[in-house]
């Protein structure tokens, strides 16, 4: 009676099933939902039911489901043990300072949120200073430079807190950005946009200045704005990051006392408190000295004893130890090759006639090298080295990475230093808009990357960054975010962290010393 009933509802199923599927879809093909081959043997209380099915294909369709469970577990488990292992060889790429989810190489696991720095803006108090415009300038850049040093809090635990410094990763830094806040009017962040030589060409370009904060001349945007380099909390966050970054010594711009570029203001005053602020986080300062009108041998001999005189004693001044075991002062010169060796040699040979050799000024001089021929005239002048600055691959011999082999190899025949110039990217059309063909693209930091793998091939001594914060040429690796402001997008880091190139400058300074260590032996 039991089998009878059940056959019956199941009949009653099948009757009043509007679309059966799988098996019960084909047995309900014919009227009566007729039965099937029994699965179990005949009189089981399961022999009748389930839509009619034959218990047999049942126990197919389970042994079926099961494998298939089996099969996908497994698949599972080995996708889970496939994805640990990538993890844990990704792992083994970072610096081993890195936290689990920190940035460590380039198109690995970029991090997409970009940190964002709000400053205050203070032109408020600016409206509040009833003198003229002079007095009120003067009187600004005395509160800025007494606030600086009364600012300047004492040595802690940065050892411990930031990696340690590279003394042969030497980075070149400039301090003549200026705001109303500290200098009474923007510096430098409204640089004109230059005429090509040209006039033909320069017609078909526009021309006047650029307007901050929200218009600056440059292609990126810094975290800290339009800055002054005289504001003591951005030359705290400056020297906190190029020590991140574990480079050792500043390369800093220079121009003599009441000097500066053409498009900006002198900027002597402030070495002291960069020096201060150097030495509080173990960093070291070297001096750029810029190209000023009629720069010679004697003027050079002044500037030298003037910059020994007056910071040599300071312990964050930099002196390099020689291949003799000496400690003597270093100097890039810039555009070097503007002056005839013969006026070079008056100063830096040991028979010239305004020679600084075997003085207490005597140094270490390095060249700047642009054309092949250059190398020649460097070490006829008496030149300790060259250095190639610029970081546009093929723009110039000297930047060209294929010509470095060459460079060190006359270089280490003729006893003279060779300092290649890496950096991240090139691109100035913010201030030179037809410049576009010597646009070097950062390919998300694989050109950075590129550069310290041909300057390790040829083993310096050192190697020189271009640049901490020449925002208008776009080599900067200090921290840049995006920003939107009207029709102008400004370039930026991502998909990668707004540190990415200080990151990744600390990657190649712990990889140099490592291989360093195998030159040496």
């Amino acid at each position: 009676a039991q089998a009878r009933s059940l056959v019956t509802a199941s009949a009653e199923r099948c009757e009043v099933a509007p679309e059966p599927a799988g098996a019960c879809r084909a047995a309900a093909a014919a009227p009566g939902c007729p039965p099937t081959p029994p699965r179990f043997p005949p009189g089981s209380a399961h022999a009748s039911g389930g839509c009619g099915q034959n218990p047999s294909v049942w126990i197919l369709n389970y042994d079926i489901m099961a494998r298939f469970r089996r099969r996908t577990c497994i698949i599972l488990l080995l996708f889970i043990l496939f994805i640990c292992s990538i993890m844990m060889a990704l792992k083994t790429l970072r610096p081993d300072r890195a936290g689990f989810g920190d940035p460590f190489g380039l198109g690995l696991l970029p991090e997409l949120q970009q940190r964002t720095v709000l400053l205050d803006s203070k032109q408020n108090s600016l409206n509040r200073v009833q003198a003229d415009p002079v007095t009120r300038v003067n009187n600004l850049h005395s509160i800025a430079v007494n606030t600086m040093k009364a600012s300047l809090p004492p040595v802690n635990k940065l050892e411990e807190e930031l990696s340690s410094p590279n003394y042969n990763f030497h980075i070149f830094y400039y301090s003549w950005f200026g705001n109303p806040q500290f200098d009474g009017k923007y510096i430098h962040w409204n640089h004109p946009l230059l005429p090509h030589w040209d006039p033909k060409i320069a017609n078909n370009y526009p021309k006047g200045r650029h307007n901050p904060p929200e218009d600056i001349g440059a292609n990126f945007y810094p975290e800290l704005g339009s800055y002054s380099s005289k504001d003591p909390s951005v030359i705290e966050a400056h020297m906190k990051q190029m020590r991140s970054a574990s480079t050792g010594v500043i390369v800093l711009s220079w121009y003599p006392p009441g000097m500066a570029d053409e498009n900006g203001e002198p900027t002597d005053d402030l070495v002291p408190v960069i020096l201060d602020y150097a030495h509080k986080y173990n960093l070291k300062v070297t001096f750029h000295i810029e190209p000023y009108k009629d720069r010679d041998d004697r003027s050079m001999y002044h500037n030298v004893k003037y910059i020994i005189d007056k910071y040599g004693g300071h312990p964050a001044f930099y002196r390099h130890k020689t291949s003799t075991g000496r400690f003597l002062p270093m100097f890039y010169v810039y555009d070097s090759y503007v002056t005839i060796p013969e006026i070079w040699a008056n100063l830096l040979t040991v028979s010239g006639s305004q020679t600084i050799r075997n003085t207490p000024y005597d140094a270490l001089f390095i060249a700047l090298l642009v054309e092949e021929r250059h190398k020649h005239d460097i070490h006829r002048s008496g030149f300790d080295g060259m250095y190639t600055y610029f970081a546009t691959n093929g723009f110039s011999y000297g930047s060209s990475h294929h010509n470095w082999a060459s460079l060190k190899a006359f270089c280490d025949s003729n006893n003279l230093m060779f300092i290649p110039s890496v950096g991240p990217g090139y691109i100035d059309t913010s201030i030179r808009p037809w410049n576009n063909h010597n646009t070097r693209n950062r390919v998300n930091g694989k050109y950075y990357e590129t550069a310290f793998s041909a300057a390790l091939l040829v083993r310096p001594e050192v190697i020189s960054i271009t640049s901490f914060n020449e925002w208008h040429e776009g080599t900067q690796i200090e921290k840049a975010v995006p920003k939107r402001t009207g029709q102008m997008v400004y370039l930026d880091y991502k998909p990668h962290k707004p540190n990415v190139y200080l990151e990744l400058t600390q990657k190649w300074s712990e990889k140099y010393r490592k291989e360093q260590e195998q030159w040496l032996m």
